[in-house]
């Protein structure tokens, strides 16, 4: 009864905001139906799991919201041969979404309580036919260039700026995902890789956590 009680929370969720907001990828919806949202909050959260809102994980974390996580990953069209990063992992639910659709998944955390959770769930059950995913812990920052070139970069946060660092991981005409600080608001954008320049464009406006560390550098003023 428990389970099935998630499981018609979870159909609610794509039915009345995925398919709503124009997520219809069948990998992407079949993957986010599959991953059991609520084994990837706070025992405390399990009933807002799948509430159109950011979910508190602790230590000023939070887990995006479903629209949010659905829309990204829509306009970033993962395939099948994608080798992917996840920056910010949290509590690994990106990453087991994810993972259903691409080849391989570098997941980068910082923050020490949280890669234990990801490292739990993930382990804990298979979530169906998880594909390859790799937790690491470093600042989100520096992302992780033993993986690169990626693919698909996810950053699973809200960041004034990309760093440079980040932006040479990607593959040539590979693409990055993020919500975008703005005056106050965050919005979801999608940059493509050519040459050197990966520039995130805003495509809407959503609720995105804010990821700390990501603070566009101050012009110098006299």
């Amino acid at each position: 009864m428990h389970d099935n009680h998630f499981q018609l929370m979870r159909d609610a969720m794509i039915d009345s905001q995925l398919r709503p907001s124009g997520v219809n990828d069948r990998a992407i919806i079949r993957a986010m139906a599959t991953v059991p949202r609520e084994e990837f909050v706070p025992a405390s959260r399990t009933e807002v799991a799948y509430a159109d809102r950011s979910v508190p994980l602790g230590d000023e974390r939070y887990l995006a919201p479903p629209v949010a996580l659905g829309r990204l990953l829509t306009k970033a069209e993962p395939r099948a041969t994608d080798r992917a990063l996840i920056i910010g992992a949290g509590t690994g639910y990106s990453a087991a979404v994810l993972a259903h659709v691409v080849a391989h998944v570098t997941a980068l955390e910082s923050d020490g309580n949280l890669l234990e959770a990801a490292r739990t769930r993930l382990s804990g059950k298979a979530h169906g036919q998880l594909g390859d995913i790799e937790l690491v812990d470093g600042p989100l920052t520096d992302g992780h260039a033993p993986g690169a070139p990626y693919d698909l970069i996810l950053i699973d946060g809200a960041v004034e700026d990309v760093p440079d660092t980040i932006a040479a991981q990607l593959a040539d005409g590979g693409r990055l995902v993020c919500g975008l600080v703005d005056n106050g608001l965050t919005r979801l954008a999608i940059a493509r890789k050519r040459g050197d320049v990966v520039r995130p464009v805003a495509f809407e406006d959503n609720e995105v956590p804010v990821l700390a560390g990501f603070s566009r550098a101050k012009a110098f003023q006299f």
